[in-house]
């Protein structure tokens, strides 16, 4: 196997579209090592090589290379700065995202979002799309309420569990 740079960009997709969470490839003299992390840039690193950092929109990779026999070279990376808390009322129930993709708030990109801020939501009512691997998942909501925040821009990328809204469940 060659590793140059359609080797490393294929490795980074298969990681960063799926769950597998680590993915070792053994080829001659060389191993190529690519570790999923929560949030961040991806970090590539050789052990003739400085580390290249390079933007990756779903997920974080940590890749690194090294001869066969050397042992695993920890990645180089700093931590993931801390996601801003949103303020919440003690009364206040999340709209969390059951997996790892692509928030839309409308059907389409020219048709009115599914709730706005004050819009009153039923059990089981849509309140969202998904997007991962390029199927659209509509996303029910799990509490009736009022909608009293939106916490993710349309477009953006979400995690597992990510509070989407905030609701009111008194409202």
């Amino acid at each position: 196997m060659d590793i140059d740079l359609k080797t490393i960009r294929e490795l980074l997709a298969v990681v960063g579209n799926t769950d597998i969470t680590e993915l070792t490839i053994e080829s001659g003299d060389q191993r190529i090592t690519v570790k999923k992390a929560p949030v961040g840039a991806v970090v590539v690193q050789h052990t003739e090589a400085s580390p290249i950092a390079a933007p990756m929109p779903a997920a974080a990779a940590t890749m690194s290379f090294e001869p066969k026999g050397t042992g695993p070279q920890p990645a180089k990376e700093a931590p993931p700065p801390p996601l801003p808390e949103p303020a919440v009322a003690a009364n206040h129930v999340p709209i969390t995202s059951p997996m790892v993709g692509t928030f839309y708030s409308s059907p389409s990109p020219t048709a009115p979002p599914f709730v706005n801020i004050g819009d009153h939501v039923n059990i089981g009512q849509t309140v969202c799309i998904i997007e991962a691997m390029k199927l659209m998942n509509d996303m029910p909501s799990e509490v009736a309420g009022k909608i009293v925040k939106v916490l993710v821009e349309n477009g953006t990328t979400v995690e597992y569990g990510q509070p989407l809204f905030m609701v009111d469940p008194k409202g």
